[in-house]
């Protein structure tokens, strides 16, 4: 399962927090690092933190002894509680942590905090033929929102929704769609070029967006802008200038070979054979010869 030939994502954290009716400036982490939920206050007593949607489920808290993570993954620092800084740090931020989030002091509320996780935006660039996979990350309700770039193409809107392992598509997508740790939609054509966007129904936010281009490589920009350079550049014209070199280079080599073979082969022939002979004037059955022949030079 193929998810996109070329393309970048990016992602952001987004936290907004709401500390006593007032709104605090966004904080932005990347996804999985710890994140931050500030609040602060005046408070002697017993602080908690809990998700808003069950206010038993406690998270973290402190007094004044100490601090204790009551969740893995949630935890307050009591250096920080004495100084009347009563923020809680999520040690890993993802999409199973959005919600909102509430402190109180002995009961009294302190801060309301919602999380939200900024969605990955992702740039598909493809051909046709291929799938695309649109990563479904919760197990909440989504639906895939479509919002089409060209002039002729399917209708914008809702093409599916997930609810758990049930998938639900608009006709002419029916063939084509397949879930299951994604959601996949089959044979691409240039017509689904677009933005396609996953959603979350129950809190309405976007998990992910997808900028889709599908179109044969031939055709795409980049391959037209690369062979038009190249044109303009001269590559033809420097291929035939190359080929030409690579003849020249090949008449010197062949003029080396025939220089080494007529006219230097009867100089090192004896040369050669000076030197093959050498060896054997170290032999006994040479050595006579050898000396016979040394003499006959000398009286020469």
């Amino acid at each position: 399962m193929q998810l996109h030939r070329k393309g970048h994502c990016d992602l952001i954290v987004l936290i907004t927090v709401f500390t006593a009716g007032s709104l605090s400036a966004p904080v932005k982490v990347k996804l999985h690092d710890s994140a931050t939920l500030s609040c602060s206050g005046r408070c002697s007593g017993l602080v908690r933190w809990t998700e808003f949607s069950d206010r038993t489920d406690v998270l973290a808290e402190c007094d004044q002894t100490s601090c204790r993570s009551v969740k893995e993954g949630y935890h307050m620092i009591h250096d920080q509680y004495l100084k009347e800084d009563f923020s809680l740090i999520i040690t890993d931020a993802d999409f199973s942590k959005r919600g909102s989030y509430t402190s109180d002091c002995d009961g009294e509320d302190l801060c309301d905090v919602k999380l939200k996780i900024e969605p990955l935006n992702c740039t598909v660039q493809m051909e046709p033929g291929e799938s695309l996979v649109l990563m479904v990350d919760v197990s909440d309700p989504v639906e895939v929102i479509y919002n089409s770039t060209v002039t002729v193409g399917p209708s914008s809107g809702q093409i599916c929704t997930v609810g758990g392992r049930s998938l639900q598509c608009k006709p002419e997508y029916t063939q084509r769609a397949s879930l299951t740790s994604a959601l996949e939609l089959r044979n691409m054509t240039p017509s689904d070029s677009g933005l396609y966007a996953v959603m979350d129904k129950r809190n309405e936010d976007v998990l992910h967006t997808y900028t889709v281009t599908v179109q044969v490589v031939q055709d795409s920009w980049i391959w037209k802008t690369t062979y038009e350079k190249g044109k303009s550049d001269g590559y033809q014209t420097g291929v035939r200038f190359g080929a030409l070199a690579v003849g020249v280079a090949a008449l010197f080599i062949m003029f080396g070979v025939f220089f080494l073979g007529v006219v230097a082969a009867p100089w090192v022939h004896p040369q050669m054979d000076s030197y093959v002979q050498m060896p054997r004037c170290n032999d006994s059955s040479y050595r006579s010869q050898c000396k016979e022949k040394e003499r006959g030079q000398m009286i020469i």
